[in-house]
């Protein structure tokens, strides 16, 4: 019993903390625009972000944290899923909420959480795909972007994002800003545990 009570406070502390509970709060209302409108308001992500900057800049999040801490984490959010929105495999709204949570994580556990994300986008397709029986063209079109990478690394040194004959057929439409808020809340979890 008392373990289960010491897990409850852990949990409790993402909550009441200022940074990890604004956040949590911004990443659900995230998932549910997302989820319901496949759009994500400027007015949240542009919120988020201002409220990241200024309160890691006035309380800063570890000893070692300078000014630039939160803007790292911002601009790392943002550029890794900038490769994403280039290819239309996401949308603006996505990359901005991903510059969000680095804003509020800082860089180095932006880079953490990006991992969390991915997987969990990974996850939300294989059983979005397997739900709507679209496995097999789900997986041909990985596979068509992955050998056109391949194969123009190979003729040109660099590897092209897209097919010289164009994109591949869309088998859908996720709501990617559902697996960035479901990510990032599954790290926060396991980092308030020691997990990562």
């Amino acid at each position: 019993m008392d373990e289960l009570r010491a897990l409850l406070e852990l949990l409790s502390m993402l909550v009441t903390d200022p940074r990890t509970g604004v956040l949590l709060l911004l990443l659900a209302a995230a998932a549910v625009s997302d989820y319901r409108t496949f759009r994500i308001p400027n007015l949240l992500t542009g919120g988020g972000i201002l409220f990241a900057l200024v309160y890691n800049t006035l309380v800063a999040p570890a000893m070692h944290a300078d000014w630039t801490w939160a803007p790292a984490g911002m601009l790392l959010g943002f550029g890794a899923m900038l490769p994403m929105y280039a290819l239309r495999i996401m949308g603006a709204g996505d990359v901005k909420l991903m510059a969000m949570v680095g804003a509020f994580l800082g860089a180095a556990a932006t880079v953490t959480a990006l991992l969390f994300c991915v997987v969990t986008a990974g996850v939300a397709a294989l059983a979005w795909s397997a739900h709507h029986r679209l496995m097999g063209p789900m997986l041909a079109n990985v596979h068509t972007i992955i050998a056109g990478m391949w194969w123009s690394s190979i003729a040109s040194g660099q590897p092209r994002l897209q097919p010289e004959h164009g994109r591949p057929p869309s088998v859908g439409k996720l709501a990617y800003g559902v697996s960035i808020a479901v990510g990032t809340a599954i790290y926060l979890v396991a980092n308030q545990l020691n997990f990562v």
